[in-house]
């Protein structure tokens, strides 16, 4: 089943190939769990999905919660009338000072659909400000947002640090890290390319505790961009390294082969 939501980075493409690296298990945690591609498409007793986006996981535990319901309220939003720039910067506008979680959840849905590529940012004072996406008739997810309703009905959804997450895992389960990756190149922004900060520091920590993990007996599986740093760090863990296909400017017919790495720890 496809994700509700667009993501960049979504791992949908790659599913068979993580599932092969992850062992048996009573419970699945993702700590940076994104729009769940993975989690959606594997048969584990249980869930526990984090992100640091509070917004992405609102919108998860309000349609956990309410379902049906929540799809309906959401599907106002998908009307030819508010598929304007106008419209469309005027609802960004009010989903950046909307208390309501209710309708903020339902707004963000909104947004992702109706967004420049689906993308999900933020500026320095925390409001979203993807620019409108000009598509002709946005795609409402009716029947994944119920799938994803059902899948996740009894799952855990949390908005903390990946490490704090981590640490909390015991017996039984098993751990997929799809953070932030690293840059493509040396020229490109080490310390603050993604929102939130996941630096360098970020990236040793998510590696350190990953070791830690695995030397009791916790399996981590993460994705990652390949590169010599990513190699020094993931030193201790099983790599699979393959070429994926990737954007590699705004244009879209300007792909690239890029290697990417699983690396396994434990």
């Amino acid at each position: 089943m496809r994700p509700f939501l667009k993501w960049a980075g979504g791992k949908y493409r790659l599913i068979e190939r993580i599932k092969e690296k992850l062992p048996p298990g009573k419970r699945l945690l993702e700590p940076f769990a994104g729009s769940c591609a993975l989690s959606l498409n594997t048969d584990y007793d249980s869930y526990w999905l984090n992100d640091i986006n509070a917004d992405l996981i609102n919108l998860y535990k309000t349609l956990q919660k309410d379902g049906p319901s929540f799809i309906a309220f959401c599907r106002t939003f998908f009307k030819d009338t508010n598929n304007t720039p106008e419209k469309f910067y005027e609802l960004r506008q009010q989903f950046n000072t909307e208390k309501d979680i209710y309708s903020k959840a339902a707004l963000f849905l909104y947004l992702n659909r109706h967004g420049y590529n689906g993308l999900c940012r933020y500026n320095s004072s925390g409001e979203f400000n993807v620019p409108f996406g000009q598509y002709k008739k946005p795609y409402f997810p009716e029947n994944e947002m119920l799938y994803f309703a059902q899948k996740f009905r009894d799952a855990k959804f949390s908005c903390m640090d990946f490490q704090q997450m981590m640490e909390s895992a015991g017996a039984g389960d098993l751990i997929y890290c799809d953070p932030p990756y690293v840059p493509l190149n040396e020229t490109s922004n080490f310390t603050t390319y993604s929102t939130g900060g996941f630096s360098v520091v970020s990236q040793k920590r998510l590696a350190k505790t990953a070791a830690l993990l695995a030397s009791k007996g916790i399996t981590t599986v993460i994705s990652n961009h390949y590169s010599d740093f990513i190699s020094e760090i993931y030193s201790t863990a099983e790599i699979i390294k393959f070429d994926v296909q990737r954007f590699i400017s705004c244009n879209g017919n300007n792909r690239n082969a890029v290697a990417e790495v699983l690396a396994v720890f434990g």
